[in-house]
């Protein structure tokens, strides 16, 4: 089959690899049709080269028809459409009996300290190959696959594989109050649904900030009011004048570590990318640093008493947090992996023609897996106003 293959900083390749095949007996394999470019996989494109390997599979948001299954398999049957949660959760444990698939004890990759194994995405989380690729392997098919009906386009499903659960527990998260206000940092995918989902659930006051003119344009005209950072030197202090001095009540980072500014930390980064794979390993889970520009932005624009959401990923492991002032302003905190199926009851009644999130406009653009490589190179530019590709297999 193709794939879309890691073969080092800022190096993607579509190559011939070996088919996957059932190896447990609830394995499914499906035949992929659409699968998402996610900015957390330009992490793994500029950033965390230390915890791959030449000829990992990326990729975490995917879809398609069930080719395969194996012979425990009762809940699907071949010719079947199904969502691919990013999450590789088992469903049964304790905590997915919780609704924390992202920390399921079945696939969690204890050897890295992690939550559950992620499909795609390095080391860190288990090296599960990914599903930019013709065909997939999917364990534990009577639980984890999100079956969906034939008929409407790949659009209309697809983002429940990260899009739409990883926003919609952002905004669960940040526990806006009715009528309330929101800011949300970084209007790439995450950010923009983020937006979308706060509006729809009634939200009063949702502020938008992003330095990227199609970005800024694209919230915009679902009503989001929107802050270009180059015109502000202090965004938070331009977000409490249009809060009554305050502050938002709830503030979403949906950008993470490779926020703007820092540059002293961002050439750590790239050092440690430089260095052979175990020493740039060791680097990053002992002395690793982000950028925390968009984390400090969170803590200065968010009102006293509110709620600092964080669904932009991180991965340092020293960073500094200032403690002082999350004390002093009495924020409340939370993050974390999305946690797909904990949301998909939620989520699935909007999936219908009246598009109340407007998902089957949302990809700005829709690729050939052959033109992967470019599509990484031109998001990770952030050129061409490409916000969100699908990739179409």
């Amino acid at each position: 089959m193709k794939a879309l293959t890691w073969q080092g900083k800022r190096d993607v390749r579509v190559e011939t690899v070996p088919d996957p095949r059932i190896q447990d007996p609830t394995d499914v394999i499906v035949r992929i049709t659409s699968t998402g470019i996610c900015g957390s996989d330009l992490h793994l494109y500029e950033i965390l080269g230390p915890f791959l390997d030449p000829g990992d599979i990326l990729g975490h948001e995917a879809m398609g028809v069930v080719e395969e299954v194996g012979p425990d398999v009762h809940a699907l049957s071949v010719g079947d459409r199904v969502v691919v949660p990013f999450n590789v959760s088992c469903g049964t444990c304790a905590m997915c009996g919780q609704g924390l698939q992202s920390q399921c004890e079945t696939t969690q990759v204890r050897e890295q300290g992690s939550g559950a194994a992620l499909f795609g995405y390095s080391k860190l989380y288990g090296q599960v190959p990914g599903g930019q690729a013709e065909l997939l392997r999917v364990p534990f098919g009577n639980t984890l696959p999100v079956k969906v009906p034939h008929g409407p386009p790949d659009d209309r499903f697809v983002y429940l594989s990260d899009v739409l659960p990883t926003a919609w527990q952002a905004v669960a998260y940040a526990e806006v109050p009715p009528g309330g206000s929101l800011t949300v940092l970084g209007l790439g995918p995450i950010g923009d649904m983020a937006t979308r989902i706060a509006l729809h659930q009634g939200a009063g006051q949702v502020i938008g900030v992003d330095l990227v003119p199609e970005r800024l344009d694209r919230s915009r005209a679902r009503g989001v009011h929107t802050l270009d950072l180059r015109e502000h030197k202090n965004v938070a202090d331009e977000i409490r004048r249009l809060t009554h001095g305050r502050g938002t009540d709830s503030v979403i980072d949906a950008v993470g570590m490779e926020a703007h500014g820092a540059p002293l930390v961002k050439g750590a980064q790239w050092a440690a990318g430089l260095l052979p794979d175990a020493l740039g390993a060791r680097m990053m889970e002992r002395v690793g640093l982000d950028r925390m520009s968009a984390f400090y932005t969170a803590i200065d624009a968010v009102r006293r008493g509110g709620t600092i959401s964080v669904s932009g990923v991180y991965g340092g492991a020293v960073d500094p947090v200032p403690m002082l002032t999350l004390f002093d302003k009495q924020i409340q905190l939370r993050m974390g992996q999305a946690n797909v199926w904990r949301w998909v009851d939620d989520i699935l009644p909007l999936l219908d023609d009246s598009d109340p999130l407007g998902v089957d406009g949302f990809a700005t653009h829709r690729l050939p897996l052959a033109d992967g490589p470019r599509a990484y190179a031109t998001f990770q530019a952030k050129e061409d106003g490409m916000v969100k590709t699908l990739l179409t297999v």
